[in-house]
């Protein structure tokens, strides 16, 4: 894994990296990882563990990297869940599988979908220039102070293609995921008023999903959408503000700047390169995201 001292602002030769085309790649690439919360595949490996319900399925297996960590871990690092919710599914998932078997399944459940979803691109080129890139940017990345993605970063590379991409896009997705709170934090955010204001971008979750999901009831969201509209971050009908909008903006600014690491790493033309190839492999698992009342734009960026 590359230190700052190893990675100059662009190491491979051509036009230097925009900070916005990173942002819009990691947006690109999102959905061939972010699919797996979605796709019944997971529910099929899992099921036979012992873990039957989709909710304790969706904390083990974006858990499971960290070892068999507490509830306390888990709502930290996933921040917008409700922890009396977390606390209903961890540690009692860890009971009924170790964090090894659960990795496992996750992997065979990636391999699973993403042969479905991609068909006879799974064994493209593109796949497989694709993954070299991803993994190559990944080599700019580092763990401080960015746990989910330390603990991914520590499981092995797969093998075929279509995997590493997978888990490539799985490193990067949690290196800016863990940046990302970050930024909320520094803005002044709970994960509750970050679900909230994010929701009320118009992207990602409908409210009614974001409540149902990441277990707060309505008077929970009410209370908290009072609070932000006191900071003046939402008007009276839980819409941004101009003040609102400016802070989101913000966050993702500040999310973008703090994972800029890999991108420079990878250069402004491997970085304009993977945006172009990935193109199609996207647009080929977005299908595992239309599920009525779930989402206001598809797909969820984060």
């Amino acid at each position: 894994m590359a230190t700052p001292a190893d990675t100059p602002a662009d190491t491979a030769a051509g036009p230097a990296l925009d900070p916005a085309d990173a942002a819009a790649l990691a947006a690109r690439l999102e959905p061939l990882h972010s699919m797996i919360y979605f796709v019944p595949e997971v529910g099929e490996e899992l099921a036979p563990l012992g873990i039957t319900r989709q909710r304790d399925q969706y904390f083990a297996q974006r858990s499971a990297a960290m070892g068999a960590v507490g509830p306390g871990v888990v709502a930290a690092t996933f921040f917008s869940f409700n922890p009396a919710l977390v606390a209903r599914s961890v540690p009692v998932v860890w009971a009924q599988a170790s964090p090894a078997d659960v990795v496992n399944a996750r992997l065979r459940a990636a391999d699973t979908a993403l042969r479905r979803l991609l068909g006879d691109q799974v064994s493209s080129r593109a796949v497989t220039e694709s993954a070299e890139l991803a993994r190559r940017a990944c080599d700019g990345a580092t763990g401080e102070d960015r746990p989910l993605y330390a603990a991914h970063a520590d499981l092995p590379f797969p093998e075929e293609p279509h995997l590493a991409l997978w888990h490539a896009v799985t490193l990067l997705r949690e290196h800016r995921g863990d940046a990302h709170l970050h930024a909320l934090v520094s803005a002044g955010l709970s994960g509750l008023e970050a679900l909230v204001t994010h929701t009320a971008t118009g992207r990602g979750f409908t409210v009614g999903f974001a409540q149902q999901s990441r277990g707060w009831s309505p008077e929970q969201w009410s209370e908290a959408a009072a609070g932000l509209a006191e900071r003046g971050l939402l008007d009276a009908d839980g819409a941004l503000t101009e003040a609102g909008v400016a802070l989101r903006a913000e966050v993702e600014d500040h999310t973008t700047r703090m994972s800029l690491a890999p991108w420079r790493h990878l250069g402004g033309e491997g970085t304009a390169r993977l945006r172009e190839i990935s193109a199609p492999l996207t647009k080929a698992v977005l299908p595992a995201f239309a599920v009525d009342g779930v989402f206001a734009q598809r797909p969820p960026r984060r």
